[in-house]
């Protein structure tokens, strides 16, 4: 299986950037879906972090390129897969992947702390969905080290950014609807002083402050969806 980073550093990048940034939001007013951010303050600093966010579908790009206008300079890693789902490798394409293999992991780990070097230089983010797996199942499924191995090694800030429940999106009946995604981001969490000891344990922080995060904005949604039922059907009686 194959991963790519993107480093959209250029003036042509950040050109195809905004275009692919177009098109997302195009397919998301099309698709029904309504996007709301949350702690962009955190997410418009202009410095370099590693961004861990969960992964549920590939309507997470949609909602990537959504907020991208807020991040400006960003780098991503996903998979080469991403590339045949399109509209999303479209979306992909126009940001210039670069494919790596992860089960070769020298040639994965050398492009990852070349990223790394580059986004620390030029201040640019670096994001990552460290479940690795996209899972739509209602949780924030264990994370890779390799985020965090970056985060550590580059002494770079970790800034987690949290997508709710997708209860819009039927996986197993393979249908959507519409619905509202809420993106939130949370303050950073600093690297500043760890080593590779301490990996584990900033995994577990930063998950578990991800999952209550993620617990908070299923209640919220679960709410909305409750009135939006009962309107639907006083409607049709």
């Amino acid at each position: 299986m194959a991963m790519a980073v993107v480093v959209c550093d250029s003036r042509l990048a950040l050109r195809r950037h905004g275009l692919a940034s177009a098109i997302c939001k195009h397919i998301s007013r099309l698709i029904g879906l309504r996007w709301t951010l949350r702690g962009s303050q955190h997410l418009a600093e202009q410095k370099a972090c590693v961004i861990v966010a969960n992964h549920q579908s590939s309507l997470d790009i949609l909602g990537m390129f959504e907020i991208w206008a807020i991040m400006r300079k960003c780098t991503v890693v996903a998979k080469k897969e991403l590339f045949y789902a399109w509209p999303f490798g479209l979306a992909a394409w126009l940001c210039g992947l670069i494919f790596i293999d992860r089960l070769n992991a020298g040639g994965a780990r050398a492009a990852i702390n070349k990223a790394a070097s580059i986004i620390k230089k030029d201040q640019i983010k670096l994001w990552i969905f460290p479940e690795g797996t996209r899972k739509n199942t209602g949780e924030i499924h264990p994370f890779k080290k390799g985020a965090f191995h970056v985060a550590v090694s580059a002494q770079l800030p970790i800034l987690p950014v949290v997508y709710s429940p997708y209860y819009f999106l039927d996986d197993r009946h393979r249908t959507l609807d519409s619905g509202k995604v809420i993106i939130s981001a949370l303050p950073p969490i600093s690297t500043e002083g760890l080593t590779m000891d301490d990996i584990d344990g900033l995994m577990q922080k930063v998950r578990e402050h991800m999952t209550e995060e993620f617990s908070k904005m299923s209640n919220e949604v679960k709410a909305d969806i409750v009135p939006s039922c009962n309107s639907r059907s006083s409607k049709a009686e």
